[in-house]
């Protein structure tokens, strides 16, 4: 074969091309696990965060599994428990459900002092991509104990401040109900914070940002209404 033809160009290039993709897909599936494992560390290392618990890659599972462990439900918009592993529901697959078609998880996490903490997940929609988090309540179902946010690729010194613990801390003590038992839930406003139970600070230049937590926290703590009043 004439190795300066078109022809032996083109067989050399598709083969590979071939052996490139056979080889970086090898690669990615050997991965595989390793990466599912660090997506798991890294979830539990968020939940751990809501309740104030700091953990790192090393010892995330053993504070998960002494804090949570199995203690944990998926239930759904009656407030009923139905079947199903709380760690394994995707909530980004949920809210692509009808309301009333959702799997909603929540963990039961046992603090030092013995007060038991509700945990609840969090998904929505930033200025430029998804946006989620957990967020904690006290016993009594409606005070938050602690919040905790995340983003994938919001505006930093922007939008992105919505995982800085000083955006994060005022949600402590906020409430998702009123004083008559209607559900509220917690709105990020400018100058929200000021004597407002049900409101924090917006983010100054993050409009659009503060927007998404706010109907983040409204379309996913709906889900919990009737299983946190009952």
């Amino acid at each position: 074969m004439d190795k300066q033809g078109n022809l032996y160009t083109f067989l050399y290039a598709s083969i590979m091309v071939i052996i490139v993709a056979a080889v970086l897909a090898f690669v990615s599936e050997s991965l595989k696990p390793i990466q599912n494992k660090n997506v798991e560390v890294a979830k539990k290392i968020d939940i751990l965060k809501s309740v104030g618990i700091a953990s790192d890659a090393k010892n995330a599972e053993d504070l998960y599994e002494k804090h949570i462990g199995a203690n944990t439900k998926v239930i759904n918009m009656n407030g009923e428990e139905v079947k199903g592993s709380a760690f394994d529901v995707d909530m980004a697959k949920e809210l692509r459900k009808d309301a009333d078609a959702r799997n909603y998880p929540l963990y039961v996490c046992k603090l030092d002092n013995g007060q038991e903490k509700i945990i609840i997940p969090l998904r929505g929609v930033g200025l430029w991509g998804p946006i989620w988090g957990y967020i904690s309540l006290n016993e009594d179902k409606t005070t938050v104990f602690g919040a905790t946010f995340d983003h994938k690729g919001e505006t930093p010194g922007l939008g992105a401040e919505i995982s800085k613990e000083f955006f994060q801390t005022p949600f402590k003590g906020k409430t998702i109900f009123d004083e008559s038992g209607a559900f509220t839930s917690i709105k990020v406003l400018k100058g929200g914070s000021a004597g407002n139970a049900h409101a924090v600070d917006a983010i100054s230049g993050g409009t659009i940002t503060s927007n998404g937590v706010t109907d983040m926290l409204e379309e996913c703590l709906k889900g919990y209404e009737k299983y946190l009043k009952n």
